[in-house]
């Protein structure tokens, strides 16, 4: 087997949490891959004599590796998503972040999720993309995100108005800070934030979020994940902010928005003894006395 190591930093507070997780692999005759440049921060968690590859990009890690732990927050796991592609390699979150959703190993439990790799006893879910036709190329190919696609305006002087298609049919003229077009994975993210509704990560759907809209009335929908949308951006301004995940770029108004599921999926490793209920319930504090 082997596994690669992903993050962005690494704080000395986890550096026994390191040591355990390359301890264990390292018993279990495992062969670590090390993001370069990552490698600096855990350089002090690794024996000296221990071998080890370097990688720095997709086409170092595309069938060389069988699964890749994300040491962070579920912003190092979105990060990971153009080192992933469309690959197929399975990620493990390790949580050294905040929140955690993605990222839901915690570091108590890191060295159990590492013995429950060595022995196979993890599964493997399926988490869906969106993807925003990119004929120009302005996202450098990699035209897909994990959580959402956001449009929003760029400025603070004024609303823009987007107009959304759902196969071609009007749902609706929004006047607002922008929209967000989420997928299940995406629900506890931005667009939660906002007011949007919660989805398990299996379901067939996205979520068309709206940002600070105008009209009160106007709510979170649902749709089908086989829909095809298109977005058309009006108002003052000609340029607006059009962002995957965390990538975000400026974009003119004349920027031709569709936006379809990708054909394959992102794929999280998950415990045996964790569910997405249980998850939610933790970080979001339901059922708490919050009296006390």
């Amino acid at each position: 087997m082997r596994v690669g190591f992903y993050g962005k930093a690494f704080g000395p507070d986890y550096n026994k949490l390191m040591r355990d997780v390359v301890r264990l692999l390292k018993e279990a005759s495992v062969d670590i891959v090390i993001y370069e440049p990552f490698c600096n921060d855990i350089k002090s968690c690794l024996d000296e004599n221990y071998e080890f590859e370097l990688f720095n990009n997709h086409d170092e890690i595309r069938n060389n590796i069988d699964m890749l732990f994300s040491f962070g927050g579920d912003g190092t796991i979105l990060d990971s998503v153009p080192l992933i592609r469309d690959s197929g390699i399975p990620v493990l979150g390790i949580n050294t972040g905040t929140l955690g959703f993605l990222a839901s190993v915690s570091p108590q439990y890191s060295s159990d999720a590492v013995k429950n790799i060595i022995s196979g006893n993890y599964m493997t879910e399926q988490r869906s993309l969106i993807q925003i036709k990119d004929d120009d190329n302005v996202f450098n190919g990699i035209n897909y995100a994990l959580n959402e696609i956001s449009i929003c305006r760029k400025d603070n002087g004024s609303l823009i108005v987007v107009e959304v298609y759902i196969d071609d049919m009007l749902l609706n003229t929004y006047w607002a800070d922008g929209i967000i077009l989420a997928t299940p994975t995406g629900s506890t993210a931005y667009s939660m934030s906002v007011g949007g509704p919660i989805m398990t990560p299996n379901a067939d759907s996205f979520l068309i979020t709206p940002i600070a809209a105008h009209n009160l009335s106007v709510r979170p929908v649902v749709i089908p994940d086989k829909s095809v949308v298109k977005v058309k951006v009006n108002g003052r301004n000609d340029k607006f902010a059009l962002g995957l995940d965390s990538r975000i770029i400026t974009a003119d108004k004349s920027f031709a928005i569709e936006i379809r599921k990708t054909d394959f999926t992102f794929n999280m490793i998950k415990m045996p003894d964790m569910n997405f209920f249980e998850t939610i319930r933790k970080k979001l504090l339901w059922g708490n006395d919050l009296r006390n």
